[in-house]
């Protein structure tokens, strides 16, 4: 039986080996239900006024907002954290200027919701307090940066409170998992990807976001998979939060998934480019479209304002080689039975097989692709990808593929 506990076992001597360098931390999911949610604050407008030397943000919101303020560098990065916020004010009122190159915001969680400020130089923030509205519509958050030196700014970083990590934890803990299953059921972790704060691309002529587009694909997908006998199928993110790609990854093995697929729509500055595309891991890319895509994916955690984790370079080398060695046969297996399925039925580019260094398919023991379902650069891809009946051909032929890809493996003794 294919099951992710007999790739498990097969890898125990090598994960032993590693284990003298790195040890997995694998916390135990959350059952427990969450308490009541706090309801939603509404930021209903925006505003932002200054030049390269101050500038002030103001926020204004339906009650008054609690919130805490990050620094983070490589590159330079003030992040404001709040309690659930709906944006509700035109993207235009708020715009980067003065000291802020890109400005990011959006939901993280179902609790929690981020402004990331990206800056041209180091920056830091001379007064952040929040004010009662003289009309008494509600109060605002106003934020007042100033210019600074290196020194400062990394002063800045090093001296605070910083506790993402222990919301990390939390949302790994709260980890949703397939229901009613059984020892014999195939696993399957369906990934939507970007989400909350992360948008990903947008759409060419309908401004759609990315995150929209792969949440409804993945969607579809499960409920397909899950018409089938003996498969279990579970979305990484059921609604518009953001995950980290550490957390998209752990999701995948908590649940004891045999197969991670990893849904995007991305752009491309060559706009006539059109059709899927299907991407394993590899440490050096098959070409230069599979290098960008792989840089922009990996800089999902970074545009969510999230530190990027290191690791030395042995466990690098490490993780990469069990990859390798246990696992990209399995995620190749995949990526052919995919486009096997796809053929004469699914337009695909050229050479639709390729590989690079994506973060989000590094799992040691799960076999992972990236499925590129076309692009939102290009206007015939447009109009399939928010094509509900498409959508639906995909999901049977992708389904197809997995089910293909399961009796291959049981006939090889898996």
């Amino acid at each position: 039986m294919v099951t992710s506990a007999w790739r498990r076992k097969r890898f125990a001597t090598a994960f032993l080996a590693a284990a003298m360098v790195i040890a997995f931390v694998v916390p135990e999911a959350s059952r427990a239900v969450a308490a009541a949610k706090r309801d939603t604050l509404l930021a209903y407008g925006a505003r932002i006024v200054g030049d390269d030397a101050r500038t002030r943000i103001v926020i204004d919101f339906d009650r008054a907002p609690t919130f805490s303020i990050h620094y983070i560098a490589n590159p330079e990065r003030i992040v404001i954290d709040l309690p659930a916020t709906a944006f509700g004010f035109p993207a235009k009122d708020l715009e980067a200027r003065g000291l802020f190159k890109d400005i990011r915001y959006g939901t993280m969680d179902e609790d929690s919701a981020r402004i990331v400020l990206t800056t041209t130089k180091p920056v830091k923030m001379q007064l952040a307090k929040v004010q009662a509205d003289e009309g008494g519509k509600g109060h605002r958050l106003v934020l007042d940066a100033e210019m600074t030196d290196t020194d400062q700014f990394a002063e800045l970083v090093k001296a605070q409170t910083w506790n993402d990590a222990a919301r990390a934890q939390q949302a790994t803990n709260a980890i949703p998992s397939p229901e009613k299953l059984s020892d014999r059921d195939f696993i399957i972790a369906v990934d939507a990807g970007h989400g909350g704060i992360d948008t990903g691309a947008i759409g060419i002529d309908t401004k759609t976001q990315e995150k929209d587009v792969t949440l409804a694909f993945a969607n579809a997908l499960v409920d397909r998979l899950n018409r089938e006998a003996g498969i279990k199928a579970f979305l990484t993110r059921k609604d518009d939060s953001f995950l980290s790609l550490s957390e998209r990854v752990e999701i995948a093995r908590q649940n004891r998934a045999g197969l991670f697929i990893s849904m995007h729509a991305d752009t491309l500055r060559q706009k006539d480019i059109r059709g899927a595309t299907v991407y394993t891991i590899s440490d050096r890319a098959s070409d230069k479209l599979a290098a960008d895509l792989a840089d922009r994916e990996n800089l999902s955690d970074q545009i969510a304002g999230k530190e990027a984790a290191t690791e030395p370079p042995e466990v690098a080398d490490i993780l990469l080689d069990l990859t390798r060695r246990e696992t990209q046969a399995f995620s190749i297996s995949l990526a052919e039975s995919v486009l096997g399925s796809f053929k004469d039925q699914v337009g695909t580019i050229n050479n639709p097989h390729r590989h690079a260094g994506f973060r989000v398919l590094q799992a040691p023991d799960v076999p992972s692709i990236l499925l590129e379902l076309g692009f939102l650069s290009n206007r015939e891809d447009e109009k399939l990808l928010l094509d509900n009946q498409w959508r639906g051909r995909m999901a049977d032929l992708l389904t197809e593929a997995v089910k293909r890809y399961r009796t291959a493996m049981l006939a090889n003794g898996g």
